[in-house]
């Protein structure tokens, strides 16, 4: 994810944290200040870095069990709105995506057991109180992660209720109709939780809205992308007219051809058409805003790792290339010679033809 860093690793994951979640800490720290002083600037700013443990501790549980059913998880990335485990795929036999989506609440109950044990209360008027430091770190903290077991068991995505919403309505119907209906439903929860952020001048609950929102269509969107791909072959998604450059092109050249054409990637080929690397729109920008002459040869900001797949090869192996960031694929036969290459934009394309 664009915007964050990591912080190392932690059982074959990598632990990373976006920079806006040091804005959350941030606008703890100034309201902690304005209620009570430099006290509960500290017991509030330890009582979120808890908190984010505890969800880190949440996704984690989805990780490992993932890990059970040979699913990798790249790294997790801490949000000012939670925690995001971004696994390699996710099952799509229905309990084991139950499973996994249980995972994750599981760790809150099993952490809401441990305080209990260590002396934490459940009082009423702790839950009133959550914002405060008067009910004491291990009550908020008991409370904190009984209410995000149960705010994730929602049924709607993208909780953890609305995969195993999701899951048990794959057991009737297609996963496509499965994800659409529990993504509605995701939609319409993220529609009650802008209202009531309104209404009661939460802006919190409006940033969930909008992420819950946006994350329910994302994940529809990308299951119908699925979906396709599966029927479909590189030969059938790649783009077949294009501009290319010779490694003896220089960057003026290169300017030339972003102008006269709407490509925003080019490809490298030697004479006889074999792919050296892609130049993309992206990179010749940057070389010319830091004023690199214009007659170095284009080869020199050229990406060369480009992932390369056969004209047979299914549409789901380049998906899962192009999700590790590369700027595109080349489709090439099995002498080595490229005969086209696939973007995100033209399978975006292809799915608006074909996905519904």
């Amino acid at each position: 994810m664009t915007w964050s860093f990591s912080l190392g690793r932690l059982f074959g994951s990598e632990l990373r944290v976006h920079v806006t979640f040091f804005l959350l800490l941030a606008w703890v720290g100034f309201a902690a200040y304005s209620n009570g002083g430099m006290s509960a600037v500290v017991e509030n700013l330890i009582f979120v870095l808890a908190l984010f443990a505890c969800v880190v501790a949440h996704e984690f549980g989805h990780a490992l069990m993932a890990r059970r059913y040979g699913i990798k998880t790249p790294d997790i990335t801490l949000l000012p709105i939670g925690g995001l485990a971004r696994l390699e795929r996710m099952p799509e036999k229905p309990m084991q995506e139950v499973w996994v989506a249980l995972a994750g609440p599981a760790v809150n109950i099993v952490i809401w057991i441990i305080l209990i044990a260590f002396g934490a209360g459940m009082p009423w008027e702790t839950m009133t109180q959550i914002d405060s430091t008067a009910p004491g770190l291990l009550n908020r903290l008991a409370y904190v992660n009984l209410l995000l077991a149960a705010f994730n068991m929602i049924p709607a995505f993208p909780m953890d209720g609305g995969r195993v919403f999701r899951a048990l309505l794959c057991l009737k119907m297609d996963r496509v109709k499965a994800t659409r209906v529990a993504a509605l439903a995701g939609q319409a929860v993220a529609v009650g939780f802008g209202f009531l952020g309104l209404s009661t001048g939460n802006p919190l609950l409006v940033l969930i809205a909008v992420f819950v929102f946006v994350a329910a269509n994302a994940e529809s969107q990308d299951v119908v992308m699925r979906s396709v791909a599966r029927r479909v072959m590189a030969r059938d998604a790649m783009i077949t007219e294009y501009q290319s450059l010779s490694p003896s092109d220089t960057l003026a050249t290169a300017a030339q051809a972003v102008i006269h054409t709407t490509q925003h990637e080019f490809p490298v080929l030697d004479a006889d058409g074999t792919l050296k690397g892609f130049v993309t729109r992206n990179r010749l920008f940057a070389a010319l805003a830091a004023e690199t002459p214009r007659s170095d040869l284009a080869i020199s900001i050229m990406e060369a790792d480009i992932p390369q797949v056969e004209l047979t090869s299914g549409l789901e192996t380049v998906l899962e290339r192009l999700h590790k960031g590369a700027p595109a694929i080349a489709v090439c036969t099995k002498a080595g010679h490229m005969v086209g290459y696939i973007t995100r934009e033209n399978i975006g394309e292809l799915m608006v033809i074909r996905g519904r």
